[in-house]
Order: structure tokens, then sequence, then C-alpha cells
């Protein structure tokens, strides 16, 4: 198996876009991240390029190539990817495969959304789900949750405390669409949405898109001069026996008698074996924050503590900027919104600029190894390590 680097990365800014089309948000994350190779023009780039892959829940039929026409049809196989939330990410391990096994050089993957307002509707849910109300992916987050501060003691206040962070590093993110502090008492005092959690405590769906050039390190010389190497790229789904999964899959998943890993402590696991890299080494997570609750069972998943210690993590602060273990620097989900096809390759995108010093007023100090974590409908899921 090869190294597989990015090269090149580009982001447009989440938030709600009228007046642009999804193909414009998509051309102008994809020629970032072509000029962002810094030692080639980027129509060199662009013709080297040899399979692209666009994540998209939303855009339909051939999202991948009406957004590339823009730049010129290629000739390449351009793939449509959909995954729910974790798309992007799919189509960073198919690219990865693809050079890493060899077949190709150079490889581009791209996310791109355009979402309704108001609750997502999904068909992930099963028929019983619907008629049963249980559709709603906040319901779930709020099931999972609840269930959370009955095993571990989890408290409103440490719910909240997620979201005073998140808010707080996004005013430091341009990219992000809410920039604004928010204090204890605006997110406890906001309404009630599905029980614990409240309005401010939930990420909103958006528009966006974000994009990566991946190339072999064999040929990285040609493309940059900051390579960063994808150490691991993990994709998958939960077991049967497991109960903290995603919107259509949680409800149905469950089982009395069987216990496995969630997905993502599975794809963890597999994250920390394939890379030789630990929790312990990590200088900074970005993970599925859709909601507070599901930002605190993650750092438990992911082993940044210990099951029930999640809470106290927040409460000693060592996710902010500046602690043990910052999480979110991006401002995360609830900073950024969700364009589901685009959220986790704007993960990658964080980490990357992170891993360079790119990130200015946000950035982490002597980052060094990074950890993208994206978990959605239907339970897929993936764990992206990159390091310098």
């Amino acid at each position: 198996m090869r190294e597989v680097v990015i090269a090149g990365v580009g982001l447009h800014k989440f938030g709600r876009f009228p007046f642009k089309s999804l193909q414009d948000l998509g051309y102008e994350a994809v020629m970032m991240a072509l000029k962002d190779c810094d030692q080639c023009s980027w129509q060199q780039v662009w013709k080297d390029i040899q399979i692209a892959f666009c994540g998209t829940m939303h855009g339909g039929t051939a999202t991948g190539h009406r957004t590339l026409y823009r730049i010129g049809m290629p000739g390449i196989p351009i793939i449509n990817v959909e995954t729910a939330c974790a798309s992007g990410a799919t189509g960073l391990m198919l690219a990865f495969q693809g050079i890493a096994t060899g077949m190709y050089d150079v490889a581009l993957a791209f996310g791109v959304e355009q979402m309704p307002r108001g609750f997502m509707r999904m068909t992930s849910f099963s028929q019983w789900q619907m008629l049963n109300g249980l559709g709603l992916n906040p319901l779930l987050f709020g099931l999972r949750a609840t269930r959370h501060m009955a095993e571990y003691g989890t408290t409103h206040e440490q719910l909240a405390k997620v979201s005073v962070k998140n808010h707080k590093h996004g005013v430091l993110n341009p990219y992000a669409m809410y920039r604004k502090e928010l204090t204890m008492e605006e997110i406890l005092n906001s309404p009630m949405v599905c029980y614990p959690l409240r309005l401010l405590e939930l990420c909103a769906p958006n528009d966006g898109a974000s994009a990566v050039v991946l190339c072999s390190k064999e040929v990285s010389r040609r493309y940059t001069s900051k390579p960063v190497t994808v150490a691991a790229v993990c994709t998958g789904v939960p077991q049967y026996g497991t109960i903290r999964s995603a919107a259509g899959t949680g409800s149905a998943g469950g089982s009395v008698r069987i216990n496995n890993p969630e997905v993502a402590a599975a794809l963890a696991k597999q994250a920390y074996e394939t890379s030789g890299i630990g929790p312990e080494d990590l200088d900074l997570v970005e993970l599925q924050d859709t909601d507070s609750g599901s930002e605190i069972i993650f750092y438990e998943q992911l082993g940044l503590c210990n099951l029930g210690e999640g809470g106290r993590l927040v409460d000693e602060g060592k996710t902010e900027i500046g602690g043990d273990i910052p999480v979110n620097v991006s401002g995360g989900l609830l900073s950024k919104g969700e364009p589901t096809g685009a959220s986790a390759l704007a993960q990658v995108v964080e980490v990357t600029w992170q891993l360079r010093g790119e990130a200015g007023p946000r950035q982490v100090q002597d980052a060094k190894v990074g950890l993208c974590q994206v978990e959605g409908a239907g339970g897929n899921a993936g764990v992206t390590i990159l390091k310098k």
C-alpha cells in the first residue's frame, strides 16, 4: 500500500445562499482546492486528476458531473456517493483506496449540499418509525442523550457547556454560519426541542461545499510543499445490538442480549490500529456534534476519556482551544451548521489547515496529528486520522 497525502483543500462558507446554485458552491470549493496546490498551476492539477468522488445527500442525479462541468469535463470517472452525513468521508475513503492500491496517482473528493429548511425528511427511517413519530433526527438525538444522562449522570449544564464552547470557537472561524458567543443562560433558556436538547444545543441544516485533492506521496512534490498524510480512513455502519447508532437505525438496532461496540468506537479502534496512532497522540479532534449530547458521547467512543467521563471533560475545559485535547476548534456543526454532503470533508479541511499551521486565531499550537469523525443516517460513519 502506498502512502497517500493531501495536496490541496477548499471550502465554501457554510450558511444559507439563496442566490447561489448547488453548482456555484461546489465549483468554488473545488477551485480553491486546486489552487491550494502551490507547486504548479491549478490547470495542471485539474489535468492530472484521474478520478473524482462527489458526496451529496440532496443534490440529485449527477451532482458531481453538474458541478465539475463548470471547470471542464475531464473525461474521467465521476462517482456520486450518498451515505448521509458520511458521504464526504466515503468519497475520501474511495479516493484514498484508489491511490493507496496504485490504481491512481491523483484524485479529487468533494462534497456539496443545499439542505431543505426544517427537519430533514429522510427515507432511512422504517415505516413503523415514521408512523409512530420517531422519524425525526432530534428525537433520536434526545433519546440518546437521555440514556447517557440516566446511565452516567450527565447534566443539562454539561450539555449547555458544549454549545458555549463550540460557539466560542465558531467566532474565530470565518467559514462558520454562526459567529456569536452564547452564554449558559441563553442556551438553557432556549426552547426545548426534544428533551433534553434545547434549540441552541442542536445544529442547523444549511448550504456549503468542501473539497480535497489527494495524491500519492511519490508524486506529491509536483503539487504541494506542505503535504499532510492520510494515516487512516475507515468507514462502516453499526452492528446489530448497538444502541446509540444514528437516525434510521437507533431504535431498530438495539438488543437486550447482545452488546456490540458502537460504530464510532469500532471505527476509531480500526483507525488507531491502522495508523499506529492512539487517542493519547491526538492534538485535536473534529467530531459530529449534531447536538451537544452527541459530542459528549463521542468523546467516550473515540477513547478521549472513559465511559461516563465525557461530561467531566467539558467541565474541566479540556476540549477547549488551549486544553489537553481541543475538540471542534472550527466551531463544529453547532456553529457551522450542517450541509450533509460537505460536512465530513470540511472536518478534513479544518484539520489540514491546523496541521499546516494555517488556522489563524483558532490555531492549535504545534498540532501534528488530528482525527475527524462523522456519523449519520443509517448509521453511516467514518473516522479519519491525518498527520504531518
